[in-house]
């Protein structure tokens, strides 16, 4: 009788566990649930290492420089006016500061420019934000847009009557910061992620469309308390306006921020 208990026992072991191993392989599995993605925010390419080169007391000189490397050179210039007081002219964007450096000196050979600095990627506001904190660099893109007030801006122009480009003066304002805004003011428009116009901050770009347009026509730099700084081609000078104005209120289409 125990020989015989003992057979039986032998037998239903097996059987019990291949019963177990069968239910955990027939088990529905549920994929557990996730957060839906978070938008993250577009990050701008970073600016290389680029030419520095002049200092104007007068801007027209400035200008002048800006468009002969523009044109004559297919360089990617801009000029501004810096901390001592001078305008001065950046241009170029290179990978190494070999190749920044080498075609400096090429020009200065040629004697389009006298003295020249290679700005390095460390130097850009950019690179200083992890040091100095979060707001360290909407800080410095305000500051550097108010620097362009009263300032002739002439990008784009043939003179310097001719009026001003708005998306220049935003590309350039983020390019002297060490990030590399696209030069159209719809390409900005793409590039930026949405926000709402209660939660811009200091350093977004604000957008307008003239006229009724469903296109973008006109960009600009918020700088806090309801107020933007722009290129603006009615006065054909560089100002503040607020966004409450019912003139601008009526153009406005949408806030972008890059930060």
């Amino acid at each position: 009788m125990r020989n015989y208990k003992t057979i039986i026992i032998f037998f239903l072991i097996p059987l019990l566990i291949l019963s177990c191993s069968h239910a955990r392989r027939t088990a529905r599995w549920v994929r557990p649930s996730s957060p839906p993605p978070v938008r993250q925010k577009p990050a701008l390419e970073l600016m290389g290492y680029t030419i520095q080169a002049g200092a104007f007391k007068k801007v027209e000189n400035a200008v002048r420089l800006t468009e002969r490397l523009k044109n004559n050179h297919g360089l990617d210039a801009t000029y501004f006016l810096a901390s001592d007081k001078f305008f001065k002219v950046r241009f170029g964007n290179f990978t190494t500061k070999e190749l920044a450096r080498k075609r400096a000196q090429s020009l200065k050979e040629a004697k389009i420019i006298e003295e020249f600095y290679v700005v390095q990627p460390e130097d850009y506001s950019v690179a200083r934000q992890k040091q100095y904190g979060a707001n360290y660099l909407r800080e410095a893109l305000v500051k550097t847009a108010k620097d362009f007030i009263g300032v002739p801006y002439l990008w784009g122009g043939a003179s310097f009557d001719d009026g001003f480009d708005c998306s220049g003066l935003t590309m350039t304002v983020y390019q002297l910061n060490g990030l590399n805004l696209p030069r159209n003011s719809k390409k900005q428009f793409d590039a930026g992620a949405s926000i709402d116009k209660n939660d811009l901050q200091k350093g977004d770009l604000v957008f307008f469309s003239w006229k009724g347009r469903s296109s973008v026509s006109h960009v600009g730099i918020y700088i806090g308390e309801g107020k933007f700084i722009h290129a603006s081609s009615q006065g054909k000078k560089i100002q503040v306006d607020s966004l409450s104005s019912n003139y601008f209120t009526n153009q406005y289409i949408g806030g972008r921020t890059y930060l």
